[in-house]
């Protein structure tokens, strides 16, 4: 099951479910719109995957299986 981690990788920013500002990559590296967009130019510092839109998780099925606060 995907994690929702709350922060970005990079500058640790918060990464709210549902917000369209969160991009992933393969193994669940997080990462905020700017650093994805500016700093790593959409491709994973960690792993070298490609970045994509994080999926979000409505919020009905967030109360029965709450985000992993890491």
């Amino acid at each position: 099951m995907l994690k929702l981690k709350p922060a970005c990788e990079t500058c640790t920013s918060p990464l709210i479910n549902g917000e369209n500002t969160a991009y992933i990559c393969t193994f669940e590296c997080t990462f905020c719109a700017p650093c994805t967009e500016e700093t790593h130019k959409f491709i994973c510092p960690n792993c070298g995957g490609d970045l994509v839109k994080r999926p979000t998780r409505p919020a009905k099925y967030m109360e029965k299986s709450p985000q992993i606060q890491e």
